[in-house]
């Protein structure tokens, strides 16, 4: 039968193995010349593997494209019958849909044109759920494709006809159930997104912290004062710049002991990262970009190397408790703050480094980083059209709510015990999609073995609709003889007539 004969699993006895070229006419497609206008635009859907690229449904009609009747007669491609199952044989292998209605399509696919009395939606499903047989008959180097001729010889296992329906039947009632799981499932993760920014609003309107508030109110220093004590000690490291007086007119009201202030006022020094080229040879410190700050974490080992002279390494060397701020790009905004002990770093000048006030808690103004009023202001601050970017000046101009130095740590404790919540349910729903793939094929597999749907013994046996595909075949040749061979590949496919 095939070179995977040995690897063949059981079936029930009134199965019967056969090869895609014994119960189908395999048909290519092509594409029309793209120089002449008039093979194109006309009424005749035209398809190729990117029209299924992200496609989820069973059934497809048309395409980006469509080509003219005169665009179909100048190539070799031919309009396939509704019901047709398209099969994508390169760029890349194993898009799988069914013709909703006649069809042509380019060369990068594998039309089964089926024999009677095998139903489409089950070979949809096999060919679907068991992409890996054709991915192993492809061959090429650029990329892989699969030839007719392989692709004839790929192994199905064929039940008889009511029950190829049965089966369908029975893989999509559990399918539909699996996809309304799915979906709520993501659905959840949606709704921990919009938790997670709630906790952040709170924390940063107050909220969160009330009630320690008013059990903890003889504790509390006034904002006003830790702002004092921050001025004195920017002056003392010579680091002090006088801000223009900030306008909190239109800004929302806070607790008593809170007060409005700016990134730059609380901050020791704001400035760009290093420009050098970076290199997996280690000539130097760790080089960090934009490009390694990955999920809110980095890989060091992943991060390369640049030279930097001696003399400069003091101004750029990243240290525990920095936060680095990408200023530009697709990331423009994104945060990473610097923790435990990590290699002798540097960062690259598409970063911003802020080197906060002692008397600042880093974790406080890393999660304001990722509050809605943060975004807000990145998102109205933005210079630049085709490449957004903010700068260091405007970074310092940020505006935050500022709270005792006790209450930074009140409120950074409290968004880490509700998000570690948030996360261990996002873990669990993350592994149970991660289950809900298995399922879907554990259920492909029992299908296609035999063991979704009992068997029925009145049924007839599929060697028997075997037999009778053959004959049909056989017949169908001897009605054939004589005639030219163009004739034939005409009458095996449906052209098109308008």
């Amino acid at each position: 039968m095939t070179d995977e004969e040995d690897n063949l699993h059981p079936i029930p006895k009134n199965w019967v193995w056969a090869i895609v070229g014994d119960v189908a006419v395999v048909a290519s497609g092509s594409t029309p010349s793209t120089k002449e206008p008039d093979f194109w635009g006309g009424e005749i859907p035209w398809i190729t593997p990117a029209d299924l690229t992200d496609y989820e449904e069973k059934f497809i009609g048309k395409g980006a494209r469509n080509i003219t009747k005169k665009g179909l007669n100048a190539c070799s491609t031919r309009l396939v019958p509704t019901g047709t199952v398209l099969f994508s044989s390169r760029a890349p292998i194993g898009y799988v849909a069914i013709a909703k209605n006649p069809i042509a399509t380019n060369q990068g696919f594998k039309n089964l044109i089926l024999s009677e009395g095998i139903f489409n939606e089950y070979i949809y499903h096999y060919l679907k759920g068991n992409k890996q047989l054709a991915e192993r008959s492809g061959s090429g180097t650029t990329f892989k494709e699969l030839s007719a001729t392989r692709f004839r010889k790929i192994p199905v296992p064929i039940p008889p006809t009511r029950e190829q329906y049965r089966i369908v039947t029975k893989v999509e009632e559990l399918f539909t159930k699996l996809d309304a799981g799915v979906k709520s499932l993501q659905n959840v993760k949606v709704k921990l997104q919009l938790y997670r920014q709630a906790i952040l609003k709170h924390a940063f309107e107050g909220k969160l912290t009330e009630d320690w508030r008013k059990s903890h109110k003889h504790e509390i220093e006034p904002a006003t004062t830790l702002l004092e004590h921050i001025k004195e000690e920017r002056k003392e490291k010579g680091k002090y710049k006088e801000l223009p007086p900030l306008d909190t007119s239109d800004l929302p009201e806070l607790p008593e002991s809170w007060v409005w202030t700016r990134i730059g006022d609380i901050s020791l020094k704001i400035h760009y990262g290093y420009t050098a080229k970076s290199t997996n040879e280690p000539i130097g410190p760790k080089m960090l970009r934009i490009t390694d700050i990955q999920k809110s974490a980095v890989n060091w080992g992943m991060v390369p190397y640049c030279k930097i002279e001696e003399e400069k390494k003091p101004k750029y060397l990243l240290k525990d408790g920095d936060l680095v701020f990408a200023r530009t790009g697709a990331t423009v905004g994104k945060s990473f703050l610097i923790k435990g002990k990590i290699p002798k770093a540097v960062f690259a000048s598409y970063l911003i480094r802020i080197i906060l006030s002692s008397r600042i808690k880093r974790e406080y103004v890393y999660n304001f980083f990722q509050s809605p009023i943060y975004w807000l202001q990145i998102y109205e601050g933005q210079i630049g059209i085709g490449q957004p970017n903010v700068n260091s000046q405007k970074l310092s101009k940020l505006f935050l709510p500022l709270p005792s130095l006790n209450e930074q740590h009140k409120i950074v404790e409290e968004i880490d015990s509700l998000f570690s919540v948030a996360d261990e349910v996002e873990k669990v729903v993350e592994q149970t999609l991660k289950q809900s793939k298995h399922l879907r094929q554990s259920i492909l597999k029992k299908a296609f073995e035999g063991r979704l749907v009992p068997q029925d013994p009145t049924d007839e046996p599929a060697d028997k609709l075997l037999e009778r595909i053959r004959e049909e075949k056989e017949k169908h040749k001897s009605e054939k003889k004589g005639k030219r061979k163009g004739e034939m590949k005409q009458l095996e496919l449906i052209r098109y007539v308008k």
